[in-house]
C-alpha cells in the first residue's frame, strides 16, 4: 500500500514537471526593448501544434490566443508608458521551422534601436544606494527617470542650453552644447551634483 502511494506521488511529480516543461518549450522568443520609460522584456509563446500565441510584456500576459488554425501571421500590441506599437511577425522558414521578428513603430528592432540612439541619450547612475536610468528625448527635450517623465526647467546659457531637474535631493542638469562639427551636432552632458556622468550605450 505504502509503495503504491509513493508511485502515485512520483506520477504527479512527473506530470507537474512535464507540464512546466511543456509550457516552457512553447517560449520561442525573448526581446528587450529600451524605451524612455525603461527597458521592457517581451516574451512570445508559440505552440506549433495548436497554433497558440501568447505575448508577455514585463511578465504580464497581454495577448492569448489558444487555438489558431493559421500558424503564420502577426500580433500587434502596445509597450511602455508611451504605448509604443510593437509587432511580432511569425514566418515559416521551412517545413515546421518558424522565424519570429519584432518590429517597433514599424521598424525592425535593430533599426529602431539605431534610430533611437540618434534621438535619445541615456545615462545610468547610482545615487543613495539606488540605480537610476535617465533618458533625454532630444526632439522634445523630455527627461525620463526610472519610468517617470520629470518636471524640468530649461534655460539658455552662453554656450547652449541647460535643462534642470532633480532626482531625490540631487540637483541635475543636462547641458546641450554645439560640437562645432556638423556631423556630431549637439553634445548632451548630464551633470549631477557638479559631477559629469558618462553616457550609457544600450
Amino acid at each position: 500500500m505504502a509503495a503504491h502511494q509513493e508511485v502515485t506521488m512520483y506520477d504527479d511529480e512527473v506530470r507537474s514537471r512535464y507540464g512546466r516543461l511543456e509550457k516552457m518549450t512553447d517560449l520561442v522568443a525573448v526581446w528587450e526593448v529600451a524605451l524612455s520609460d525603461g527597458v521592457h522584456k517581451i516574451e512570445f509563446e508559440h505552440g506549433t501544434t495548436s497554433g497558440k500565441r501568447v505575448v508577455y510584456v514585463d511578465g504580464k500576459e497581454i495577448i492569448r490566443k489558444d487555438w489558431m488554425f493559421k500558424l503564420v501571421g502577426k500580433e500587434t500590441f502596445p509597450v511602455g508608458a508611451s504605448q509604443t506599437k510593437a509587432t511580432i511577425n511569425i514566418d515559416a522558414v521551412s517545413g515546421f521551422a518558424y522565424e519570429y521578428t519584432l518590429e517597433v513603430n514599424g521598424k525592425s528592432l535593430k533599426k529602431y534601436m539605431e534610430n533611437r540612439s540618434k534621438t535619445t541619450n541615456t545615462w545610468v547612475l547610482h545615487l543613495d544606494g539606488e540605480d537610476y536610468r535617465v533618458v533625454l528625448e532630444k526632439d522634445t527635450m523630455d527627461v525620463w527617470c526610472n519610468g517617470q517623465k520629470l518636471e524640468t526647467a530649461g534655460e539658455f546659457v552662453e554656450d547652449g542650453t541647460e535643462t534642470h531637474f532633480s532626482i531625490g535631493n540631487h540637483d541635475c542638469c543636462i547641458k546641450a552644447v554645439s560640437s562645432g562639427k556638423r556631423r556630431e551636432g549637439i553634445i548632451h552632458t548630464l551633470i549631477v551634483d557638479d559631477c559629469e556622468i558618462p553616457e550609457s550605450v544600450e
